[in-house]
């Protein structure tokens, strides 16, 4: 069965309801299932992100967390510079994804790109699925 990698990205304070409706739509558009999700990470800064640490656990997935120098190394399709403005990296879903993917997972293993989702609450939660060989 192919597992996945889910990156994760959001505003701070960010609803627990955003982030489970961003996820749940880039797993439809992957054609993945929570099951198959093998991990999940973002960036450092989220690591105390009470919403993604929720839904990891609601579904039992490893987090991880990278450092922005980390991230920034890895090529992205959409980097952003508002993102690395804030963050010090140009990319936290599509390249946390990669790299929890494992060492030198090309681009080309991205099955979701930077998926953005707005919730009820006014806050963005970015996912990004990467499929782990």
């Amino acid at each position: 069965m192919t597992s996945f990698t889910v990156g994760l990205g959001c505003d701070r304070g960010v609803a627990l309801v955003t982030v489970r409706e961003a996820v749940q739509a880039a797993l439809v558009q992957a054609g993945a299932r929570p099951e198959q999700v093998a991990m999940a990470a973002s960036i450092t800064i989220k690591q105390d992100e009470a919403a993604l640490l929720a839904l990891a656990q609601e579904h039992g997935w490893p987090l991880v967390f990278y450092p922005p120098e980390k991230l920034a190394q890895v090529a992205v399709p959409n980097p952003s510079e508002t993102v690395r403005k804030y963050t010090g990296t140009p990319s936290v879903s599509e390249a946390a994804a990669l790299l929890a993917a494992g060492p030198d997972t090309p681009m080309a293993a991205l099955v979701v790109e930077k998926h953005k989702h707005r919730g009820a609450d006014g806050r963005n939660a970015t996912v990004s699925i990467a499929r782990k060989d």
